[in-house]
């Protein structure tokens, strides 16, 4: 599906179920509508794990495909640690529904600087050239 739509593209969807899902969170009491929220999620999780990993491999030279995926993995680990950290601090300051809105508002203003990145290409001698 990413391979007609486009990668960034199902990421940025992937990142919008993210942020519907943090603030159904910050929001809802119905035990139905959060199973709901984790389905999303699931879906997610899917359009975001896989495709980040397919867009580095894209954008990478081949020979520096591993170490790429790599380093992308090694800073989105200390990267989550660190969100979960102040997530909890958040929570714990202030409260469940203040840690889910934070988190789901970051999100939209990671959708926002997406949707502003222009399209890179790489020439043939290496040079990249904004579109």
């Amino acid at each position: 599906m990413a391979d007609s739509i486009g990668l960034k593209k199902i990421f940025i969807v992937g990142l919008g179920l993210f942020a519907l899902v943090y603030f159904g969170m910050a929001v809802s009491t119905n035990l139905y509508f959060i199973f709901g929220l984790f389905f999303l999620y699931g879906i997610y999780a899917s359009a975001t794990e896989g495709i980040s990993k397919a867009w580095i491999s894209n954008i990478i030279d081949k020979k520096d495909t591993a170490t790429a995926i790599g380093t992308y993995s090694g800073f989105q680990s200390i990267c989550a640690m660190l969100a979960s950290s102040l997530t909890g601090l958040i929570w714990f300051q202030f409260g469940a529904t203040t840690a889910f809105l934070v988190t789901g508002i970051a999100t939209v203003l990671i959708i926002v600087y997406f949707l502003l990145i222009p399209k890179t290409t790489i020439t043939g001698n290496g040079a990249i050239q904004l579109n």
